[in-house]
């Protein structure tokens, strides 16, 4: 372990989030005004995770009064407070840059459902039956 890699090891958060392309996430930022600081929410859908270790950045894309604004955030950044996972949707490339000409309806991504445990459906089933 080279001397960069050891000054970056601290740098990480120890609890990073896992975000994933194509989720909605809500990443609450500080932001500092003179000498208040405030939690400003930004909602948007991952778009691109590009780097790696403490480098490591999410760009996040939302619509704006009808404007696209996108935001690349650091994940170990120390002004990043949390991030929310709001959902997962299903997607089948690393980058999402085609949703920059797509509007309205064409934009939306299919949502993933978590998967449901089979066993639970089968024990559910046989209490209903028992109380019939």
């Amino acid at each position: 372990m080279n001397l960069i890699d050891r000054i970056e090891a601290g740098e990480l958060k120890k609890e990073a989030p896992q975000v994933r392309i194509g989720d909605t996430v809500r990443a609450h930022i500080r932001i500092v005004e003179g000498e208040k600081e405030r939690i400003q929410v930004f909602e948007g859908v991952v778009i691109r995770l590009h780097g790696g270790g403490v480098r490591e950045t999410m760009t996040l894309r939302k619509v704006s009064f009808g404007v696209g604004v996108e935001r690349i955030l650091p994940l170990h950044s120390p002004r990043l407070e949390k991030v929310e996972i709001i959902r997962h949707a299903k997607v089948r490339q690393a980058k999402l840059y085609y949703l920059r000409d797509l509007r309205g309806k064409a934009a939306r991504l299919k949502e993933l459902k978590p998967k449901v445990d089979s066993t639970k459906k089968k024990k559910n089933k046989k209490i209903a039956k028992k109380k019939d």
